[in-house]
């Protein structure tokens, strides 16, 4: 689903206007970026977490030019479900 879709189904739902419902569904995204750059996690019950994860340093190798490459420690977003969402997705599987 994409972003325009989800819009159109929530502007059925409530009866508001696609605009606004772009509006509000930017300005959450814009949020949650917001957040996460700050090093915030935002948390919604029921659906899930947007958290920052940190990755320690780690070591790799290039096999095509036999060398060791460094990549230092770095911060990632990542997104952790709810329980009760991985419940309804599990659901599918029976």
């Amino acid at each position: 689903m994409t972003k325009a879709e989800l819009c159109k189904k929530i502007s059925a739902k409530t009866g508001c206007d696609a605009q606004t419902i772009l509006a509000v569904v930017e300005s959450l995204m814009v949020e949650v970026k917001e957040s996460l750059e700050k090093g915030e996690n935002v948390y919604l019950r029921g659906f899930g977490s947007f958290i920052v994860k940190q990755r320690a340093e780690k070591t790799t190798r290039n096999i095509s030019k036999n060398t060791t490459i460094i990549i230092p420690a770095h911060n990632i977003p990542a997104f952790k479900p709810s329980k009760e969402l991985v419940k309804l997705v599990n659901k599918l599987e029976d």
